[in-house]
């Protein structure tokens, strides 16, 4: 398990590095933090993920929380 999700947590720093950090020169780092949110943002709901069954993990997420509720309620 602990080999897999290195495994994801370097997929992500990669693909942050390959896809904004090197191929952009930002101005100032407000601008540098701006363009990496806005990348962070669209990974998060946008992007489907082979590891998540090629869901965004926002939407992988809000279906792993929702049983749980219906347990709770």
């Amino acid at each position: 398990m602990y080999r897999s999700f290195n495994a994801v947590a370097e997929s992500f720093w990669s693909s942050l590095k390959r896809e904004v950090v090197h191929r952009y020169r930002f101005s100032t780092r407000a601008d540098a933090r701006r363009a990496i949110f806005a990348w962070i943002n669209r990974y998060n709901h946008r992007r489907p993920h082979s590891s998540l069954g090629y869901l965004p993990p926002i939407e992988w997420e809000n279906q792993y929380r929702q049983p749980q509720a219906t347990l709770a309620a």
